[in-house]
């Protein structure tokens, strides 16, 4: 296997995780010193080439370009680790002759399989909500704490068709025995389970601590102050995190466990290993296993 960028935040966890569970991984990318394979991964040349010595190839990089994706896909199976919304929705446009992968890790990831198992269980037309907290003590790295902060100022379309600005929509959610205030947040995961239930999917977001949470409504709010905050921000907190699937006239799940940057590597791990057994095309995680299949060691309870 090799990962592009398997020397970042997500890509150490990963190569990590994916020794552990027995396979050979090579990293690659410009920096010599750290990479395996020495490897300008903006060169298609160069990816193609690289690519037919590996089995799968795991893009870490947090370079989100299309044609990257679409050189590999020429011969190798491909698993995309971003959560961009309009990234992969350009992908999903791709038709490689291998399979490409996307939705792997926990939200993207978990939560597609969380959704589309509260629909297998209760039919129907009805609008889902997936709550989505996570730990304030968490250390996140670069591309993950930009990604935040890119969302703040922005809109982005709700499953009816109106316009919602990033974390300015608040709602309330009953969350192991606690009511808690989330807001709306462009998390490709809404999108993609609209597209393939036929029924409006919301994502909500917030932070374990109330005053996190509140506090990224008030940047939402007022986005120039977004230039005061640290790059890597890590504040008091702890690192469990929690997700939950409800419909409101049906069944909901809940997923609680600790570590969100290990649970994304121990998810994306997991989907990397069906990669290379899945039919040429374009991919997300619910279409090719389910939350049971996938058999994540989180504590999940239906209620």
């Amino acid at each position: 296997m090799l990962i592009l960028g398997g020397y970042g935040a997500v890509g150490r966890r990963l190569g990590t995780v994916l020794r552990t569970r027995g396979h050979l991984i090579r990293t690659a990318g410009r920096d010599a010193a750290r990479a395996d394979l020495p490897l300008d991964v903006t060169n298609p040349a160069a990816l193609r080439a690289a690519a037919r010595d590996a089995d799968v190839v795991v893009n870490a990089t947090g370079l989100e370009d299309p044609a990257l994706i679409a050189a590999i896909a020429e011969h190798t199976p491909v698993v995309e680790l971003s959560a961009d919304t309009g990234y992969l929705a350009a992908l999903a446009g791709l038709e490689p002759a291998a399979p490409v992968l996307l939705s792997v890790g926990i939200a993207p990831g978990l939560t597609n399989l969380m959704t589309h198992a509260v629909a297998a269980r209760y039919p129907g037309t009805g609008a889902l909500d997936i709550a989505i907290v996570f730990g304030t003590g968490e250390e996140h790295g670069a591309a993950a704490s930009a990604w935040t902060y890119r969302l703040l100022g922005r809109d982005f379309t709700d499953p009816d068709g109106t316009p919602v600005r990033n974390l300015t929509v608040a709602g309330r959610f009953d969350l192991d025995g606690r009511t808690r205030r989330l807001y709306r947040a462009d998390f490709c995961d809404q999108h993609t389970e609209t597209r393939l239930l036929g029924r409006p999917v919301r994502t909500w977001f917030g932070m374990d601590t109330g005053w996190a949470t509140t506090s990224l409504a008030l940047l939402a709010r007022v986005p120039a102050l977004v230039r005061l905050m640290p790059a890597h921000p890590r504040f008091p907190g702890s690192d469990r995190w929690l997700l939950q699937v409800r419909d409101a006239d049906g069944p909901r799940v809940t997923m609680t466990g600790h570590g969100q940057s290990d649970a994304t590597a121990d998810a994306a791990a997991r989907a990397i290993e069906l990669a290379p057994r899945l039919s040429a095309g374009v991919h997300h995680l619910p279409e090719v296993t389910t939350l049971d299949e996938f058999a994540v060691p989180h504590r999940t309870r239906w209620h």
